[in-house]
């Protein structure tokens, strides 16, 4: 049944079909008919034709929202029984809620209504083409580069973007300072106009969508992403809301001919720029069980650079920290870049990060021109760039010997790099102080006086 002859009939209980196009996170909200306790709601948005789309939201108990939001993601094709019919205050709703063509709402109860996925013999395959239909004209978007090129004026703009998905991070889970579970996903995107533009989800529906996209064969249309300045980056990034809509590889002309090019450049984009986003990415340290001293790694690098399919390798070594140098610095006073004496204003965006190289040895060699670097790095020494900058002379030192010829646990990540000495770039990936026990039980044996 067409949605739209769902909506005559207001008020009144009836079968609904189609596809889930969007969904949110389960949030609970306290209860002011039982004090003490709370309700739970979710939402979606259900599409049965190119033309009609209407959201759905269900509140209810814990048990019974959590169970129903598991029961179905985007891209399923559900049955709705017996949904309530009611019209919505457009501007009130849509306000945090994706816009649809209807002025009605679907709300479901735990008494009357049920939502069920559709099994195989029951989906209409025309239903499950419109999940590739963007909810907004095909034409309808900014490129990354307009966004860069407008900078400022769209900070805080709800728009439609349309890119290709350069690369997916892996998911981060957090606990708020009032005990609840958070997450985030960055995913960086780029385009003919960009090589580079960062997208982040904070919303397990999202990020579990994110997961599927294959970097550099997936193109996306998202509907009304909110657009803002990172200060902290300095660049513009995107952030995907409750009012968004993400279509993965959408059948438009216009996606089409985005398409066509990431494949026509997905060899010769694997550079420098890719290199340096190997690093960037993030790796599940806890994977990683594997240690070796520093001459055993050393034995391996020729091998490390014959492997043409190996992207790169990953180990974890127990050593100390003996030395750092700078690198990569923009002087202050000149604006120049010291490595490349390029000024800095030549460039798309500058940003306060740190960017150091260390030397690592143990008892068997020393690997020099470690790259430790961003976040990383800011997690390593227990501070952001600016409360570094704050810090005294003294403060500085006291914060250096707390790692130099101390035992670490360090986690490095090699890539291959025509442009490095030995042919591989290392990436410092974790970097913490050694558990005495841990370091002794790994290396017992290898040290012999």
């Amino acid at each position: 049944m067409c949605l739209i002859l769902v909506f005559c009939n207001l008020f009144v209980f009836q079968k609904v079909i189609g596809v889930v196009i969007g969904k949110t996170d389960v949030k609970g909200f306290p209860d002011r008919k039982n004090i003490g306790s709370e309700r739970y709601t979710f939402s979606f948005t259900i599409r049965d034709s190119p033309a009609h789309f209407v959201n759905a939201a269900s509140w209810g108990n814990e048990d019974y929202i959590k169970s129903l939001s598991d029961s179905f993601r985007v891209g399923d094709c559900v049955i709705i029984e017996n949904p309530l019919i009611q019209r919505k205050e457009i501007e009130r709703e849509e306000k945090f809620s994706p816009a649809t063509p209807s002025h009605c709402k679907l709300l479901l109860s735990e008494n009357h209504s049920t939502v069920k996925v559709c099994s195989s013999y029951e989906v209409d395959t025309k239903l499950l083409s419109l999940i590739h239909l963007p909810v907004k004209e095909s034409h309808d978007y900014y490129s990354l580069g307009d966004i860069v090129a407008n900078g400022h004026s769209l900070n805080g703009r709800i728009i439609n973007v349309l890119a290709a998905v350069k690369s997916v991070g892996e998911p981060k889970y957090f606990t708020t300072s009032d005990r609840r579970k958070g997450q985030r996903c960055e995913v960086r995107l780029y385009d003919e106009t960009e090589s580079s533009f960062a997208m982040t989800c904070w919303d397990n529906e999202s990020i579990l969508l994110a997961q599927s996209w294959m970097p550099r064969e997936t193109v996306i249309f998202v509907s009304d992403v909110r657009i803002s300045f990172d200060k902290f980056r300095n660049c513009m990034t995107a952030t995907v809301i409750s009012k968004t809509i993400i279509t993965t590889n959408p059948e438009t002309p216009e996606a089409n001919i985005l398409l066509n090019f990431i494949r026509e450049n997905k060899e010769t984009n694997v550079l420098d720029d890719e290199i340096e986003s190997y690093f960037k990415e993030s790796v599940n340290c806890n994977l990683v069980d594997k240690i070796e001293t520093l001459s055993q790694k050393k034995k391996k690098k020729k091998k490390e650079r014959k492997k043409v399919n190996s992207r790169h390798h990953i180990l974890s070594l127990s050593l100390f920290l003996f030395s750092s140098t700078c690198g990569y610095i923009v002087n202050e006073a000149s604006n120049m870049c010291t490595i490349c004496n390029k000024n800095s204003l030549d460039f798309k965006s500058v940003f306060l990060s740190f960017d150091m190289l260390i030397d690592l040895t143990d008892h068997t060699g020393t690997l020099h021109s470690c790259s430790l670097t961003g976040s990383v790095a800011e997690e390593t020494l227990g501070c952001t760039v600016n409360e570094f900058l704050a810090m005294t002379d003294e403060q500085k030192t006291a914060l250096k010997w707390q790692f130099l010829l101390e035992r670490s646990k360090i986690y490095l990540k090699f890539v291959l790099s025509h442009r490095a000495r030995s042919g591989l770039k290392i990436g410092v990936l974790s970097c913490k102080l050694a558990d005495p026990t841990e370091a002794s039980r790994n290396l017992s044996g290898q040290i012999h006086v």
